[in-house]
Protein backbone atom coordinates (compact mmCIF):
# COMPACT_ATOMS: atom_id res chain seq x y z
CA UNK A 1 0.00 0.00 0.00
CA UNK A 2 3.15 2.36 -0.35
CA UNK A 3 1.66 5.89 -1.18
CA UNK A 4 -1.89 5.24 -0.77
CA UNK A 5 -3.85 8.54 -1.00
CA UNK A 6 -6.85 6.13 1.10
CA UNK A 7 -6.21 4.91 4.33
CA UNK A 8 -7.57 1.50 5.05
CA UNK A 9 -10.24 3.39 6.90
CA UNK A 10 -11.52 5.64 4.43
CA UNK A 11 -11.13 2.99 1.88
CA UNK A 12 -13.24 0.19 4.01
CA UNK A 13 -15.91 2.69 4.76
CA UNK A 14 -16.28 3.85 0.67
CA UNK A 15 -16.06 -0.07 -0.56
CA UNK A 16 -18.27 -1.48 2.16
CA UNK A 17 -20.61 1.48 1.80
CA UNK A 18 -21.22 1.82 -1.65
CA UNK A 19 -21.58 -2.02 -1.45
CA UNK A 20 -24.49 -2.17 0.90
CA UNK A 21 -25.95 0.64 -0.48
CA UNK A 22 -26.29 -0.45 -4.03
CA UNK A 23 -27.69 -3.82 -2.55
CA UNK A 24 -30.43 -1.53 -0.74
CA UNK A 25 -30.78 -0.66 -3.96
CA UNK A 26 -31.56 -4.36 -5.12
CA UNK A 27 -29.00 -4.14 -7.74
CA UNK A 28 -27.60 -7.77 -8.09
CA UNK A 29 -24.68 -8.87 -5.17
CA UNK A 30 -22.14 -9.62 -8.25
CA UNK A 31 -22.31 -5.95 -9.50
CA UNK A 32 -22.61 -4.74 -6.27
CA UNK A 33 -19.22 -5.96 -5.39
CA UNK A 34 -17.68 -4.83 -8.85
CA UNK A 35 -19.15 -1.56 -8.72
CA UNK A 36 -18.13 -0.68 -5.01
CA UNK A 37 -14.06 -1.53 -6.05
CA UNK A 38 -14.67 1.62 -9.20
CA UNK A 39 -15.20 4.76 -6.66
CA UNK A 40 -11.58 3.94 -4.82
CA UNK A 41 -10.00 2.93 -8.14
CA UNK A 42 -10.73 6.49 -10.07
CA UNK A 43 -9.47 8.10 -6.56
CA UNK A 44 -6.15 6.30 -5.86
CA UNK A 45 -3.88 7.66 -8.58
CA UNK A 46 -1.75 4.17 -8.55
CA UNK A 47 -4.62 2.25 -9.52
CA UNK A 48 -7.10 2.27 -12.64
CA UNK A 49 -10.32 0.76 -13.22
CA UNK A 50 -8.53 -1.69 -15.25
CA UNK A 51 -7.55 -3.38 -12.69
CA UNK A 52 -10.88 -4.73 -11.71
CA UNK A 53 -11.17 -6.28 -15.32
CA UNK A 54 -7.57 -7.72 -14.60
CA UNK A 55 -8.48 -9.43 -11.02
CA UNK A 56 -11.65 -10.57 -12.37
CA UNK A 57 -9.60 -12.77 -15.48
CA UNK A 58 -7.26 -13.67 -12.83
CA UNK A 59 -9.96 -15.36 -10.41
CA UNK A 60 -11.75 -17.20 -13.67
CA UNK A 61 -7.90 -18.14 -14.50
CA UNK A 62 -8.77 -20.77 -12.32
CA UNK A 63 -8.59 -24.86 -13.29
CA UNK A 64 -10.23 -25.59 -9.66
CA UNK A 65 -13.21 -23.49 -10.90
CA UNK A 66 -14.15 -25.42 -13.53
CA UNK A 67 -15.37 -28.30 -11.24
CA UNK A 68 -18.34 -25.35 -10.55
CA UNK A 69 -20.34 -25.79 -13.57
CA UNK A 70 -19.70 -29.33 -13.76
CA UNK A 71 -21.32 -30.02 -10.70
CA UNK A 72 -23.92 -27.97 -11.41
CA UNK A 73 -24.04 -30.08 -14.50
CA UNK A 74 -23.92 -32.88 -12.84
CA UNK A 75 -27.17 -31.90 -10.45
CA UNK A 76 -29.31 -31.54 -13.92
CA UNK A 77 -28.52 -34.38 -15.62
CA UNK A 78 -30.02 -36.18 -12.20
CA UNK A 79 -33.17 -35.00 -12.39
CA UNK A 80 -33.65 -34.76 -16.02
CA UNK A 81 -32.28 -38.15 -16.36
CA UNK A 82 -33.97 -39.96 -13.77
CA UNK A 83 -31.03 -40.72 -11.49
CA UNK A 84 -33.55 -38.03 -9.23
CA UNK A 85 -36.31 -40.34 -9.78
CA UNK A 86 -34.58 -43.92 -8.33
CA UNK A 87 -33.06 -42.08 -5.64
CA UNK A 88 -36.71 -41.28 -4.53
CA UNK A 89 -37.63 -44.87 -4.71
CA UNK A 90 -35.22 -45.58 -2.62
CA UNK A 91 -36.30 -43.01 0.03
CA UNK A 92 -39.62 -44.00 0.04
CA UNK A 93 -38.99 -47.58 0.64
CA UNK A 94 -36.29 -46.59 3.49
CA UNK A 95 -38.24 -43.80 5.86
CA UNK A 96 -41.42 -44.28 4.38
CA UNK A 97 -43.11 -45.60 7.24
CA UNK A 98 -41.23 -42.76 9.53
CA UNK A 99 -44.21 -40.10 10.72
CA UNK A 100 -44.40 -37.40 8.33
CA UNK A 101 -43.46 -39.97 5.60
CA UNK A 102 -43.01 -37.55 2.20
CA UNK A 103 -41.40 -35.21 4.75
CA UNK A 104 -38.94 -37.58 5.82
CA UNK A 105 -38.45 -39.00 2.30
CA UNK A 106 -37.94 -34.85 1.62
CA UNK A 107 -35.06 -35.03 3.57
CA UNK A 108 -33.28 -38.06 2.49
CA UNK A 109 -33.34 -37.81 -0.88
CA UNK A 110 -31.74 -34.22 -0.47
CA UNK A 111 -29.17 -35.95 1.58
CA UNK A 112 -28.75 -38.44 -1.56
CA UNK A 113 -28.65 -35.60 -3.73
CA UNK A 114 -26.53 -33.91 -1.94
CA UNK A 115 -23.49 -36.71 -2.57
CA UNK A 116 -23.35 -35.85 -5.83
CA UNK A 117 -24.70 -32.50 -6.90
CA UNK A 118 -22.85 -30.53 -4.33
CA UNK A 119 -25.45 -27.45 -5.11
CA UNK A 120 -27.90 -26.42 -3.03
CA UNK A 121 -30.19 -24.12 -5.03
CA UNK A 122 -30.24 -27.16 -7.59
CA UNK A 123 -31.48 -29.22 -4.55
CA UNK A 124 -33.80 -26.20 -3.80
CA UNK A 125 -35.18 -26.19 -7.04
CA UNK A 126 -36.07 -29.85 -8.10
CA UNK A 127 -37.43 -30.64 -4.52
CA UNK A 128 -39.31 -27.96 -4.34
CA UNK A 129 -41.22 -29.18 -7.54
CA UNK A 130 -41.01 -32.77 -6.73
CA UNK A 131 -42.29 -32.61 -3.41
CA UNK A 132 -44.34 -28.84 -2.41
CA UNK A 133 -47.63 -30.02 -4.07
CA UNK A 134 -47.52 -33.21 -3.42
CA UNK A 135 -47.04 -32.42 0.37
CA UNK A 136 -49.68 -29.91 -0.19
CA UNK A 137 -52.16 -32.46 -1.21
CA UNK A 138 -51.30 -35.05 1.64
CA UNK A 139 -52.45 -32.01 4.09
CA UNK A 140 -49.01 -30.57 4.92
CA UNK A 141 -49.39 -26.88 6.22
CA UNK A 142 -47.66 -24.85 2.90
CA UNK A 143 -45.29 -23.03 5.46
CA UNK A 144 -44.27 -26.21 6.50
CA UNK A 145 -43.61 -27.95 3.13
CA UNK A 146 -41.24 -25.14 2.03
CA UNK A 147 -39.38 -24.86 5.15
CA UNK A 148 -38.43 -28.51 5.07
CA UNK A 149 -38.01 -28.71 1.57
CA UNK A 150 -35.21 -25.46 1.94
CA UNK A 151 -33.68 -26.61 4.89
CA UNK A 152 -32.87 -30.02 3.85
CA UNK A 153 -31.24 -28.20 0.12
CA UNK A 154 -28.48 -26.68 2.42
CA UNK A 155 -27.20 -30.45 3.18
CA UNK A 156 -25.80 -30.13 -0.69
CA UNK A 157 -22.93 -28.00 0.23
CA UNK A 158 -22.17 -29.84 3.73
CA UNK A 159 -21.90 -33.41 2.73
CA UNK A 160 -19.55 -33.89 -0.28
CA UNK A 161 -18.59 -32.90 -2.86
CA UNK A 162 -19.78 -29.75 -2.21
CA UNK A 163 -19.14 -26.51 -4.38
CA UNK A 164 -18.09 -24.50 -1.97
CA UNK A 165 -15.63 -26.93 -0.29
CA UNK A 166 -13.75 -26.39 -3.50
CA UNK A 167 -14.22 -23.09 -3.80
CA UNK A 168 -13.01 -22.71 -0.14
CA UNK A 169 -10.17 -25.17 -0.84
CA UNK A 170 -9.35 -23.33 -4.26
CA UNK A 171 -9.11 -19.34 -2.57
CA UNK A 172 -7.93 -20.29 0.72
CA UNK A 173 -5.56 -23.23 -0.05
CA UNK A 174 -7.00 -25.87 2.38
CA UNK A 175 -7.39 -29.54 0.61
CA UNK A 176 -10.04 -30.44 -0.94
CA UNK A 177 -9.76 -34.18 -0.02
CA UNK A 178 -9.49 -33.25 3.38
CA UNK A 179 -12.68 -31.43 3.21
CA UNK A 180 -14.80 -33.59 1.48
CA UNK A 181 -13.99 -36.42 4.79
CA UNK A 182 -14.41 -33.34 7.16
CA UNK A 183 -18.25 -33.00 5.99
CA UNK A 184 -19.47 -36.50 6.05
CA UNK A 185 -20.14 -36.44 9.85
CA UNK A 186 -21.88 -33.21 10.19
CA UNK A 187 -23.34 -33.43 7.03
CA UNK A 188 -25.18 -36.98 8.65
CA UNK A 189 -25.88 -35.20 11.91
CA UNK A 190 -27.26 -31.99 9.99
CA UNK A 191 -29.81 -34.72 7.94
CA UNK A 192 -30.48 -36.84 11.40
CA UNK A 193 -31.95 -33.21 13.37
CA UNK A 194 -33.85 -32.57 10.56
CA UNK A 195 -35.29 -35.82 10.25
CA UNK A 196 -36.18 -35.65 14.16
CA UNK A 197 -37.84 -32.13 13.61
CA UNK A 198 -39.77 -33.45 10.52
CA UNK A 199 -40.78 -36.53 13.22
CA UNK A 200 -41.94 -34.09 15.90
CA UNK A 201 -43.89 -31.72 13.47
CA UNK A 202 -46.28 -35.13 12.13
CA UNK A 203 -46.78 -36.13 15.60
CA UNK A 204 -48.21 -33.04 16.99
CA UNK A 205 -49.83 -31.71 13.96
CA UNK A 206 -51.18 -35.52 12.35
CA UNK A 207 -49.06 -35.76 8.89
CA UNK A 208 -49.68 -38.89 7.71
CA UNK A 209 -47.38 -42.46 7.66
CA UNK A 210 -46.87 -44.70 4.76
CA UNK A 211 -47.16 -48.29 5.29
CA UNK A 212 -43.36 -49.96 6.12
CA UNK A 213 -41.84 -51.34 2.61
CA UNK A 214 -41.25 -54.94 2.54
CA UNK A 215 -37.53 -55.96 2.62
CA UNK A 216 -38.19 -57.13 -0.80
CA UNK A 217 -39.24 -53.83 -1.96
CA UNK A 218 -36.14 -52.08 -0.22
CA UNK A 219 -34.10 -54.77 -1.73
CA UNK A 220 -35.25 -53.99 -5.22
CA UNK A 221 -34.74 -50.49 -4.85
CA UNK A 222 -31.07 -50.22 -3.24
CA UNK A 223 -30.32 -52.38 -6.26
CA UNK A 224 -31.99 -49.98 -9.10
CA UNK A 225 -30.30 -47.39 -7.04
CA UNK A 226 -26.85 -48.67 -6.49
CA UNK A 227 -25.37 -47.10 -9.95
CA UNK A 228 -26.61 -43.89 -8.93
CA UNK A 229 -25.49 -43.92 -5.26
CA UNK A 230 -22.11 -45.81 -6.85
CA UNK A 231 -21.20 -41.51 -7.86
CA UNK A 232 -19.94 -40.07 -4.45
CA UNK A 233 -17.58 -42.84 -3.85
CA UNK A 234 -16.18 -42.11 -7.10
CA UNK A 235 -15.78 -38.29 -6.90
CA UNK A 236 -14.51 -38.81 -3.39
CA UNK A 237 -12.45 -41.90 -3.30
CA UNK A 238 -10.47 -40.28 -7.16
CA UNK A 239 -9.56 -37.64 -5.20
CA UNK A 240 -8.43 -38.74 -1.66
CA UNK A 241 -6.20 -41.49 -4.10
CA UNK A 242 -4.73 -39.37 -6.15
CA UNK A 243 -6.67 -40.59 -9.09
CA UNK A 244 -7.54 -37.09 -10.22
CA UNK A 245 -8.14 -33.34 -9.26
CA UNK A 246 -11.70 -32.04 -7.72
CA UNK A 247 -11.98 -30.49 -11.32
CA UNK A 248 -11.41 -34.21 -12.74
CA UNK A 249 -13.61 -35.40 -10.49
CA UNK A 250 -16.14 -32.97 -11.16
CA UNK A 251 -16.17 -34.14 -15.01
CA UNK A 252 -15.92 -37.73 -13.95
CA UNK A 253 -19.42 -36.76 -12.58
CA UNK A 254 -19.96 -35.86 -15.50
CA UNK A 255 -19.84 -38.50 -17.78
CA UNK A 256 -21.27 -40.48 -15.42
CA UNK A 257 -24.26 -38.98 -14.74
CA UNK A 258 -24.46 -38.64 -18.31
CA UNK A 259 -23.78 -42.62 -19.11
CA UNK A 260 -26.90 -43.09 -16.47
CA UNK A 261 -29.05 -40.48 -17.82
CA UNK A 262 -28.59 -41.77 -21.47
CA UNK A 263 -28.00 -45.74 -20.88
CA UNK A 264 -28.76 -47.11 -18.04
CA UNK A 265 -32.46 -45.36 -16.83
CA UNK A 266 -32.97 -44.18 -20.38
CA UNK A 267 -35.13 -41.14 -19.16
CA UNK A 268 -33.07 -38.51 -21.22
CA UNK A 269 -33.01 -37.55 -24.49
CA UNK A 270 -31.15 -35.46 -26.86
CA UNK A 271 -33.57 -32.26 -26.63
CA UNK A 272 -33.38 -32.81 -22.30
CA UNK A 273 -29.11 -32.91 -22.61
CA UNK A 274 -29.63 -29.77 -24.56
CA UNK A 275 -32.20 -27.87 -22.24
CA UNK A 276 -29.40 -29.27 -19.20
CA UNK A 277 -26.63 -27.96 -21.03
CA UNK A 278 -28.48 -24.50 -21.48
CA UNK A 279 -29.46 -24.30 -17.69
CA UNK A 280 -26.31 -25.50 -15.92
CA UNK A 281 -24.16 -22.47 -18.40
CA UNK A 282 -26.99 -19.84 -17.04
CA UNK A 283 -26.44 -20.85 -13.09
CA UNK A 284 -22.50 -21.49 -13.78
CA UNK A 285 -22.32 -18.01 -15.71
CA UNK A 286 -24.04 -16.09 -12.63
CA UNK A 287 -22.18 -18.73 -9.73
CA UNK A 288 -18.47 -18.05 -11.53
CA UNK A 289 -19.32 -14.23 -12.23
CA UNK A 290 -19.58 -13.32 -8.58
CA UNK A 291 -16.37 -15.12 -7.81
CA UNK A 292 -14.75 -12.40 -10.51
CA UNK A 293 -15.78 -9.28 -8.60
CA UNK A 294 -15.36 -10.73 -5.18
CA UNK A 295 -11.52 -11.49 -6.00
CA UNK A 296 -11.88 -7.83 -7.28
CA UNK A 297 -13.31 -6.80 -4.25
CA UNK A 298 -10.65 -8.90 -1.68
CA UNK A 299 -7.81 -7.96 -3.57
CA UNK A 300 -8.79 -4.27 -2.75
CA UNK A 301 -8.92 -5.39 0.80
CA UNK A 302 -5.73 -6.63 0.34
CA UNK A 303 -4.15 -3.65 -1.07
CA UNK A 304 -5.12 -1.23 1.78
CA UNK A 305 -4.52 -4.34 4.70
CA UNK A 306 -8.19 -3.92 6.01
CA UNK A 307 -8.25 -7.36 7.10
CA UNK A 308 -5.18 -6.61 9.64
CA UNK A 309 -7.04 -3.57 10.75
CA UNK A 310 -10.16 -4.82 11.63
CA UNK A 311 -8.91 -7.71 13.44
CA UNK A 312 -6.72 -5.57 15.28
CA UNK A 313 -9.28 -4.93 18.03
CA UNK A 314 -10.37 -8.37 17.98
CA UNK A 315 -7.31 -10.33 18.47
CA UNK A 316 -7.17 -8.04 21.57
CA UNK A 317 -9.94 -9.92 23.06
CA UNK A 318 -7.73 -12.52 23.66
CA UNK A 319 -10.20 -15.35 22.62
CA UNK A 320 -8.87 -19.12 22.65
CA UNK A 321 -10.20 -21.72 19.54
CA UNK A 322 -13.50 -21.66 21.27
CA UNK A 323 -13.98 -17.90 21.18
CA UNK A 324 -12.72 -17.49 17.93
CA UNK A 325 -14.78 -20.24 16.59
CA UNK A 326 -18.16 -18.79 18.01
CA UNK A 327 -17.01 -15.37 16.58
CA UNK A 328 -16.27 -16.88 12.72
CA UNK A 329 -19.62 -18.50 13.31
CA UNK A 330 -21.04 -15.41 14.18
CA UNK A 331 -19.68 -13.55 11.21
CA UNK A 332 -20.49 -16.05 8.82
CA UNK A 333 -23.84 -16.78 9.70
CA UNK A 334 -25.01 -12.64 9.44
CA UNK A 335 -22.56 -12.57 7.11
CA UNK A 336 -24.48 -14.86 4.96
CA UNK A 337 -28.01 -13.25 5.23
CA UNK A 338 -26.97 -10.71 3.03
CA UNK A 339 -24.17 -12.17 0.38
CA UNK A 340 -23.73 -15.49 -1.33
CA UNK A 341 -21.68 -17.97 -0.08
CA UNK A 342 -18.96 -17.87 -2.53
CA UNK A 343 -18.35 -14.41 -2.69
CA UNK A 344 -18.54 -14.69 1.18
CA UNK A 345 -16.20 -17.22 1.36
CA UNK A 346 -13.48 -14.57 -0.89
CA UNK A 347 -14.03 -11.62 1.15
CA UNK A 348 -15.18 -12.86 4.77
CA UNK A 349 -12.70 -15.81 4.69
CA UNK A 350 -9.86 -13.98 3.70
CA UNK A 351 -10.53 -11.62 5.89
CA UNK A 352 -10.56 -14.40 9.20
CA UNK A 353 -7.88 -16.62 7.97
CA UNK A 354 -5.50 -14.69 10.17
CA UNK A 355 -7.10 -14.70 13.03
CA UNK A 356 -7.38 -18.44 12.95
CA UNK A 357 -4.09 -18.59 12.53
CA UNK A 358 -2.76 -16.50 16.01
CA UNK A 359 -5.16 -19.35 17.68
CA UNK A 360 -3.72 -22.09 15.95
CA UNK A 361 -7.34 -23.15 14.55
CA UNK A 362 -7.14 -25.77 12.22
CA UNK A 363 -7.81 -24.94 8.85
CA UNK A 364 -10.15 -27.88 8.28
CA UNK A 365 -11.98 -26.91 10.98
CA UNK A 366 -11.98 -23.08 10.52
CA UNK A 367 -13.20 -24.08 6.94
CA UNK A 368 -16.14 -26.48 7.94
CA UNK A 369 -16.90 -23.77 10.52
CA UNK A 370 -17.57 -21.51 7.59
CA UNK A 371 -19.17 -23.75 5.54
CA UNK A 372 -21.70 -24.73 7.63
CA UNK A 373 -22.77 -21.54 8.72
CA UNK A 374 -22.98 -20.05 5.07
CA UNK A 375 -25.27 -23.07 4.70
CA UNK A 376 -27.62 -21.88 6.89
CA UNK A 377 -27.57 -18.28 5.15
CA UNK A 378 -29.29 -20.25 2.08
CA UNK A 379 -32.74 -20.00 4.53
CA UNK A 380 -32.24 -16.69 6.12
CA UNK A 381 -33.97 -13.72 4.90
CA UNK A 382 -33.61 -11.42 3.02
CA UNK A 383 -31.23 -13.08 1.09
CA UNK A 384 -32.07 -16.93 1.54
CA UNK A 385 -31.88 -17.93 -1.70
CA UNK A 386 -33.11 -21.68 -1.31
CA UNK A 387 -35.96 -20.48 0.93
CA UNK A 388 -36.98 -18.07 -1.99
CA UNK A 389 -36.96 -20.97 -4.43
CA UNK A 390 -38.95 -23.01 -2.26
CA UNK A 391 -41.46 -20.12 -1.60
CA UNK A 392 -41.50 -18.90 -5.26
CA UNK A 393 -42.30 -22.66 -6.47
CA UNK A 394 -44.99 -22.90 -3.29
CA UNK A 395 -46.60 -19.19 -4.40
CA UNK A 396 -46.23 -17.95 -0.94
CA UNK A 397 -44.88 -15.02 0.67
CA UNK A 398 -41.08 -15.36 2.29
CA UNK A 399 -42.26 -14.35 5.72
CA UNK A 400 -44.83 -16.77 6.20
CA UNK A 401 -42.17 -19.44 5.91
CA UNK A 402 -40.20 -18.02 8.47
CA UNK A 403 -41.40 -19.43 11.89
CA UNK A 404 -40.96 -22.88 10.82
CA UNK A 405 -37.84 -22.26 8.81
CA UNK A 406 -36.29 -21.02 12.06
CA UNK A 407 -37.78 -23.74 14.10
CA UNK A 408 -36.20 -26.37 12.19
CA UNK A 409 -32.93 -24.17 12.28
CA UNK A 410 -32.43 -24.36 15.67
CA UNK A 411 -31.37 -28.21 16.41
CA UNK A 412 -29.29 -27.42 13.17
CA UNK A 413 -27.40 -24.63 14.83
CA UNK A 414 -26.73 -27.26 17.96
CA UNK A 415 -24.88 -28.98 15.63
CA UNK A 416 -23.10 -25.98 14.64
CA UNK A 417 -22.42 -25.42 18.24
CA UNK A 418 -20.85 -29.14 18.36
CA UNK A 419 -18.80 -28.18 15.91
CA UNK A 420 -17.39 -25.48 17.40
CA UNK A 421 -16.90 -26.87 20.68
CA UNK A 422 -15.65 -30.56 19.53
CA UNK A 423 -13.28 -29.91 16.38
CA UNK A 424 -12.65 -34.20 16.38
CA UNK A 425 -16.20 -33.55 14.81
CA UNK A 426 -15.18 -32.50 11.48
CA UNK A 427 -10.91 -33.53 11.93
CA UNK A 428 -11.84 -37.40 13.27
CA UNK A 429 -12.50 -38.72 9.09
CA UNK A 430 -9.68 -36.23 7.55
CA UNK A 431 -7.09 -37.40 10.63
CA UNK A 432 -7.47 -40.87 9.64
CA UNK A 433 -7.71 -40.93 6.20
CA UNK A 434 -5.26 -38.00 5.08
CA UNK A 435 -3.32 -36.77 8.43
CA UNK A 436 -0.89 -35.28 6.50
CA UNK A 437 -3.65 -32.52 5.01
CA UNK A 438 -4.29 -31.32 8.79
CA UNK A 439 -1.85 -28.94 10.68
Amino acid sequence: MTGAVLSPGIAAALLFGVFFGLMALRVPVAFCLGLACLPIMLIEPHLSPAIVVQETFNAYNSFILLAVPFFLLTANLMNIGGITEQLMRLSRALVGHFPGSLAQINVVLSFFFAGISGSSTADAASQSKIFIEAQRREGYDDSFSVAITAVSAVLAVIIPPSILMIVWGGVLSVSIGALFLAGVIPGILIAAVQMATVHVYAKRRGYPTYARSTLREVGVAFLVSIPALTTPFIIIAGKLFGWFTATESACIAVLYAAFLSLLIYRQMDMKGLWDCLLDSGRLAGIALFCVGTASAFGWLLAYYEIPRVLLAGVEAWGMGPIGVGLFIAAVFLITGCFLDAIPAIIIVGAILQPLTQTVGLDPVHFAMIGIVSLAFGLVTPPYGLCLMIACSVAGMRMADALKDTFIMLLPMLGVLLLIILWPALVLFLPSLVSPEFLN
